[in-house]
């Protein structure tokens, strides 16, 4: 299944970029997506870790209610969501003299 990235408006007036999916919830209420590795969008469109200040926590659930929208990232931003998240190259390796 492919990643499904995502511009949320909040009701808080937060903005978001997330990967995101929908759970299925059997109580009305209960949280029904599921955020991955959501970022804030501040004002001069920096990215910053969503609860970074007080949680490590990458995955969070929150009800679709708190939702306004969801929209496509365009794509100068998805490629800087991206950036955050793809892991540290390697060094190159060096060969080991005898």
């Amino acid at each position: 299944m492919a990643k499904e990235v995502k511009i949320l408006a909040l009701a808080n007036r937060q903005i978001l970029i997330s990967e995101i999916e929908e759970v299925g919830s059997a109580d009305i209420g209960e949280p029904d997506c599921k955020l991955i590795n959501p970022f804030v969008i501040t004002k001069d469109k920096t990215l910053e870790p969503f609860l970074g200040s007080v949680t490590r926590e990458t995955t969070f659930m929150m009800g679709s209610d708190k939702i306004l929208t969801l929209v496509d990232p365009t794509p100068q931003l998805l490629l800087k969501y991206e950036d955050l998240l793809a892991p540290p190259a390697l060094p190159p390796a060096t060969p080991i003299e005898e």
